[in-house]
């Protein structure tokens, strides 16, 4: 894996593998590096490509720190705005239930007025009954008396 970035940028994501040919021309300028201006020490070429590569990985742990900042950030705007949406239902959901039991309250209200009237016509009709069954059982008695009244006379008569 080619781990020298000559502008010293991470790829991104489409761009992040290196081709071959890509990797043998870096190393072959290198090589010519090398002979233009002499023998480097291996030291130094270890060097070299340890700056290199610990830049590179500072440059990606920086980036990938970067990124799951950006993810967090998203997930608490995420949450802000589920909180917000959630806020807005409890009051919606609030309101009407209030409107429910506001109108309830008024069907209650009017049922219990027709029901007052029909208990008191209802009432009305029990009384009267009452009155005409004591009619009924006052003219039971007097026909019992007449009866026994009259089967007496014919009882005398006879």
């Amino acid at each position: 894996m080619d781990l020298f970035f000559n502008d010293m940028t991470i790829p991104s994501t489409s761009q992040s593998t290196p081709k071959k040919g890509h990797e043998e021309s870096h190393l072959m300028v290198e090589r010519d590096h090398d002979s233009s201006f002499g023998k480097f020490s291996t030291a130094s070429m270890n060097n070299t490509q340890e700056h290199h590569m610990s830049s590179s990985i500072d440059n990606i742990s920086r980036r990938a720190q970067e990124l799951v900042e950006k993810i967090n950030d998203g997930r608490t705007g995420d949450q802000k705005a589920l909180d917000s949406f959630h806020e807005k239902l409890v009051e919606k959901v609030t309101e009407a239930c209030q409107q429910m039991k506001e109108h309830m309250y008024r069907v209650y209200e009017e049922n219990s007025n027709e029901m007052q009237v029909k208990l008191q016509e209802l009432s009305e009709v029990l009384d009267s009954c009452t009155k005409l069954c004591n009619e009924l059982r006052e003219a039971n008695q007097a026909l019992a008396g007449l009866r026994e009244g009259l089967a007496i006379a014919m009882k005398e008569s006879s």
